[in-house]
């Protein structure tokens, strides 16, 4: 490891103005400060965090907290894309992220005393259990945070436009003919509840009736469950004639059941998923894309400026935007 010492050997100078030079004290001239900085780069030399940490009172490290209920972890497709969204952004910065968890060495924690242990100087949250104590605890804590996709009071929050993503979805099947929709949406969250409200609003804007036995809770990123609950719509004694997925992942188990059933995409039934991902794209599943680059840049652009400029920077609710993706899988009646 390169330290100040070789650096000032090198350049025929001491220890305190080589420390002086890369601080950016102003008591060097700019043609030593220049040449300093040019061989501290030429060596490799990398500041230390910890005494970084001492002279700006940052460590430069985020944590991300994220927990995914189905196991799938980082092969979350969604997910794996906003977090690598937010890690090119926050690195562009000078940021290194660490993930938060319930133990330090063995020992069990919170997460709030694993992000004093680790130091960061913020937090992003993620695809948790939003009403855990322990996350709780976290939000309540005086720590920089954002969340994504779930919003609390006096809190940053960056969330995909769940409700206009649902309109959407839903105006374009009624623009190809269909009425009977069915709408399969995930467990209680705050993003199921703004997807439940585009779907009624659209609904509603249309004259359209939905009987309530078509809007049934299914799962996330649950093939199964959502394979079972197909099943269930298709034994009414009128189906729908279009059945809007909770996800793209998740429309693999539907798929499966409506193959099981004998009925093909979309000749004999009309489908929609949810997300936009690489797996939509290769099925030509129509899908509304989320726009996940965006969501996690702008999480952490905005958690940085939280950081960087506390007093003038507002807790807001930042809304982003996707879009439709017209597949193969809805048929035109």
């Amino acid at each position: 490891m390169v330290s100040m010492k070789d650096i000032a050997k090198r350049c025929g100078v001491s220890v305190a103005t080589v420390s002086k030079a890369l601080n950016g004290q102003p008591d060097i001239g700019g043609e030593t400060r220049a040449r300093i900085a040019a061989v501290a780069e030429e060596m490799g030399y990398m500041t230390n965090s910890a005494a970084r940490a001492l002279k700006t009172n940052r460590t430069y490290h985020l944590g991300v907290l994220f927990v995914d209920e189905r196991q799938s972890g980082l092969s979350h497709e969604y997910f794996s894309t906003v977090l690598e969204s937010f890690k090119v952004e926050a690195e562009s910065h000078g940021y290194d992220i660490t993930f938060i968890n319930h133990n330090v060495g063995g020992r069990p924690t919170t997460y709030l005393q694993h992000c004093l242990y680790r130091g960061v100087d913020g937090v992003v949250i993620a695809c948790v259990d939003f009403n855990d104590p322990g996350v709780r605890e976290l939000v309540d804590s005086g720590i920089p945070l954002v969340t994504i996709d779930h919003v609390f009071n006096n809190r940053l929050a960056v969330v995909s436009d769940n409700v206009e993503g649902l309109s959407e979805l839903v105006r374009y099947v009624y623009g190809k003919g269909h009425r009977r929709i069915a709408f399969l949406h995930g467990q209680h969250t705050a993003v199921t509840e703004n997807r439940l409200i585009g779907f009624y609003r659209a609904c509603e804007e249309l004259g359209l009736e939905i009987p309530p036995e078509y809007v049934r809770e299914c799962a996330y990123h649950d093939p199964d469950r959502c394979a079972q609950v197909t099943r269930e719509l298709l034994a009414l004694p009128e189906r729908p004639s279009c059945i809007l997925f909770p996800d793209d992942y998740s429309y693999i188990g539907g798929l499966n059941a409506l193959n099981e059933a004998g009925l093909r995409v979309p000749e004999d039934i009309s489908v929609c998923g949810y997300d936009g991902i690489h797996l939509a794209r290769v099925l030509k599943l129509t899908t509304y894309s989320q726009d996940t680059k965006t969501l996690g840049a702008t999480a952490a652009a905005g958690l940085i400026r939280l950081i960087e400029h506390p007093k003038t920077t507002l807790t807001d609710r930042i809304r982003i935007p996707g879009r439709l993706l017209p597949g193969a899988t809805v048929k035109e009646v």
